[in-house]
């Protein structure tokens, strides 16, 4: 069995990366607008990001791959396109708001919520899965939110570095680190950053309104981060002082 797990992560994680190649190649040659260097550090991009996400899963306890795997990988090929597309966006080989990163970047988008009902469908739900599933979410959203500073401003970035500041923050501040309760407006408030950043991005949206969308969504992101702190900063002192000396802070419910 350990055999099999073994292939079968090797085997999607392969497949991934051979279609990265091809996606990201044919992106490169099919632009043109660029320099050979310049064109092969946005192909490298692209790869890079599937091969992490794929060694991810070939390194994961038990080395297996499932259902829901196949689909975060298959949702990391498009994001590594992205990638591709953003490095020649941001080195001015593309316009701003290029039609290319929205047929890539919509089927990310959209697949974001398959892989979970698929993994909880075939009962193959893991936790190695859901972070994942995150960590690609998060740099689908970094990298779009580096194209779109082209186009809307640099304070867009907020969007795509929010996760990863509140990561750093948890290096300094360990309660940020405890499980944090459901919450319909954390959820919502992730899937719409997505959505606004392809609108926003989207060459036929005046950009007055991509401003309007985008700046919006981003509120909403500082205040589901700020809500969360909040919760977890309050919650971790009252398990620090329920517990006494020494003893770790309850985590939260």
């Amino acid at each position: 069995m350990g055999d099999v797990r073994t292939g079968t992560a090797v085997r999607d994680s392969t497949v991934a990366v051979l279609a990265a190649i091809v996606l990201c190649a044919g992106l490169v040659t099919y632009t043109g607008l660029a320099a050979a260097a310049l064109n092969g550090a946005a192909f490298v991009t692209g790869i890079t990001v599937v091969a992490a996400a794929g060694s991810a899963v070939m390194t994961r306890a038990g080395r297996w791959s499932g259902p829901a795997d196949r689909v975060t990988l298959a949702r990391t090929v498009l994001i590594g396109g992205c990638a591709t597309i953003a490095v020649l966006v941001l080195t001015g080989s593309l316009p701003d708001r290029p039609w290319w990163l929205l047929v890539l970047a919509v089927p990310a988008l959209v697949l974001d919520g398959v892989d979970g009902k698929v993994a909880r469908r075939t009962g193959t739900s893991s936790d190695a899965g859901a972070r994942l599933d995150m960590e690609m979410d998060a740099a689908l959203l970094l990298i779009l939110s580096l194209v779109a500073t082209q186009s809307i401003g640099w304070w867009v970035l907020g969007i795509g570095l929010m996760r990863y500041a509140f990561v750093a923050a948890s290096w300094v501040r360990p309660n940020l680190t405890n499980p944090l309760p459901f919450s319909g407006f954390r959820r919502l408030t992730a899937a719409v950053q997505g959505v606004a950043l392809a609108v926003g991005l989207a060459p036929i949206v005046p950009l007055w309104l991509s401003r309007v969308v985008v700046g919006l969504a981003l509120a909403m992101l500082v205040v589901s981060f700020a809500r969360d702190v909040v919760w977890l900063e309050r919650t971790g002192r009252a398990g620090a002082s329920d517990s006494g000396p020494g003893t770790p802070a309850a985590p939260a419910v």
